[in-house]
């Protein structure tokens, strides 16, 4: 998902246009969605990952924007049931930009539960469920109290993009239409990605690693295009690589290796 935020810019829930499941029937293009099965939830590997962010506007060409995210991926349990939780941190040099995310989904098909976030001092928190998303009660001071959006269908939380695309069965020629939704923003729709080949990139170490190029293009809500490309291990099926270009303006993400705890479970002890 393209949710961009630095000085001077911030560009949130830019998305394809949604289309309907039968849209796809004559394109050979793989539906993922909770009733299609196509994630491989053995994919996602729990751990620490940490991202080298940077960007760069036409309007600000002398200056590189950077920041530091952090995803930490973990498997449990809740109410007997297996899960996976998601915990993110966005660092950057402006405290305006700090936002953290926690997600609950469901480990056997990767089905949103739960979703907290607080950006700017301010928090959201939803309880998902397959057929309608709601906000949640039990949350002090949730700006997303008596939020309520029915749903035609289950789809996945667009916030996790990234675990998304880790399961995904890529392989040459493949096309995906994922039924993602980005929680209070918008309706659900389904979003298409393409492989459009396969390509080495150098990691830290100079060591070459052969990955699925996936890529997606939409339209801004104000009418402007982008486009996103990333790239994920053949092996491993790590997301390596990120690449948004809107406006004029590029963002790359890079994976960068675990050689720090999270900042903020340092600051705990």
């Amino acid at each position: 998902m393209l949710k961009l935020a630095y000085t001077g810019l911030l560009i949130t829930g830019l998305c394809s246009a949604a289309l309907s499941p039968n849209a796809f029937a004559q394109t050979h293009v793989d539906t993922v969605n909770l009733k299609s099965h196509k994630l491989q939830t053995s994919y996602l590997k729990p751990g620490l990952r940490q991202y080298l962010v940077y960007m760069q506007s036409p309007a600000r060409p002398k200056t590189l924007n950077l920041s530091y995210w952090v995803r930490d991926v973990k498997s449990g349990t809740q109410n007997g049931e297996k899960i996976f939780t998601v915990s993110q941190h966005w660092y950057a040099n402006d405290t305006s930009a700090y936002r953290t995310y926690y997600a609950v989904n469901r480990a056997a098909d990767f089905a949103p539960v739960y979703q907290k976030e607080t950006v700017r001092s301010k928090t959201k928190a939803y309880n998902w469920g397959s057929d309608k998303i709601t906000g949640t009660d039990t949350v002090a001071n949730n700006e997303a109290k008596g939020f309520e959006l029915a749903f035609t269908e289950p789809n996945y939380n667009w916030n996790l993009d990234i675990e998304t695309f880790e399961m995904l069965p890529l392989a040459a020629g493949k096309t995906f239409a994922i039924s993602f939704y980005d929680a209070g923003l918008g309706k659900p729709g389904y979003v298409t990605y393409k492989v459009t080949g396969s390509e080495k990139i150098t990691l830290l170490d100079n060591a070459q690693t052969d990955c699925w190029k996936l890529v997606t293009e939409g339209k801004a809500p104000n009418g402007s295009t982008y486009t996103q490309a990333f790239w994920l291990s053949k092996k491993g099926h790590e997301f390596l690589k990120e690449e948004d270009s809107f406006n004029g303006a590029m963002r790359v993400k890079i994976k960068m290796p675990v050689t720090t705890p999270d900042v903020v479970s340092l600051f705990k002890h």
